[in-house]
């Protein structure tokens, strides 16, 4: 009987190919469902992110907040946060980033990120559900185009000012980042220093049908996704310049 150059019979060769197929076509059908759980993650996601945003500049307690985000250059919005009492264990959350293009004034993205690996004190107890943070400074909102950002190391970050009384003057503006949060619909302050920010390459990739970096969705335009028209809309209603067509 002739053998194959592994020594291998032809029903031998034949059963190992059908079993590398097989394998293989499996491979393809899980990256297949994984993919779709990330689209579907990616929309539900940037939908939250715009009722959230929503609410951030609702009632007395939003003005400073709804006069900050006038002078942002990018927004960072974390729907899905943590969970504990007065001080935060190792967790984290996803959240999407938007930034104003400077020539144009035009809100662009999103780009998705998590956020986490540090324990997080919620200064005003609780718990903290939703988190934006506003980056001020070109360098912030540049800081957020690489791969990974440490907050408090690689970019300065301040709590923002919040609630009844408070004004957006009282906010330290000389940070590159500003901190908000927002839990059972109260306004808190959330220390982020020493939080790492990290793309979620899969739901880029998701979201727009092929992989792209923060760069290619915010500063190459290279992809698009009509389906963030809404949330760039209601960006730009709050924080002026235009959004999404």
């Amino acid at each position: 009987m002739k053998k194959d150059l592994f020594g291998r019979s032809p029903l031998k060769t034949l059963i190992v190919l059908a079993l590398v197929c097989g394998f293989w076509n499996a491979g393809v059908f899980i990256s297949d469902d994984a993919a779709a759980g990330d689209a579907q993650e990616a929309t539900q996601l940037v939908g939250k992110a715009r009722y959230v945003f929503q609410n951030f500049t609702a009632g007395r307690d939003g003005k400073p907040f709804r006069d900050l985000v006038k002078k942002a250059k990018g927004i960072y919005i974390c729907p899905q946060m943590i969970r504990g009492a007065f001080v935060i264990g190792a967790s984290g959350g996803t959240g999407v980033f938007v930034a104003r293009e400077p020539q144009t004034d035009k809100w662009l993205g999103p780009a998705f990120y998590t956020i986490g690996e540090v324990s997080f004190g919620f200064q005003a107890g609780g718990e903290a559900s939703e988190i934006i943070l506003l980056a001020m400074t070109e360098r912030g909102a540049n800081a957020l185009l690489n791969s990974s950002v440490k907050l408090g190391a690689d970019v300065t970050v301040a709590v923002g000012p919040f609630g009844v009384g408070a004004d957006a003057s009282t906010a330290n503006l000389s940070a590159d980042i500003l901190s908000f949060a927002r839990s059972k619909g109260l306004y808190g302050g959330v220390s982020l220093k020493g939080a790492v920010v990290k793309v979620r390459e899969g739901l880029n990739a998701a979201y727009y049908g092929k992989p792209a970096t923060p760069t290619d969705i915010l500063v190459r335009k290279n992809v698009g996704n009509p389906q963030a028209k809404e949330l760039l809309n209601t960006v730009a209603k709050y924080a002026g310049g235009s959004g999404g067509k």
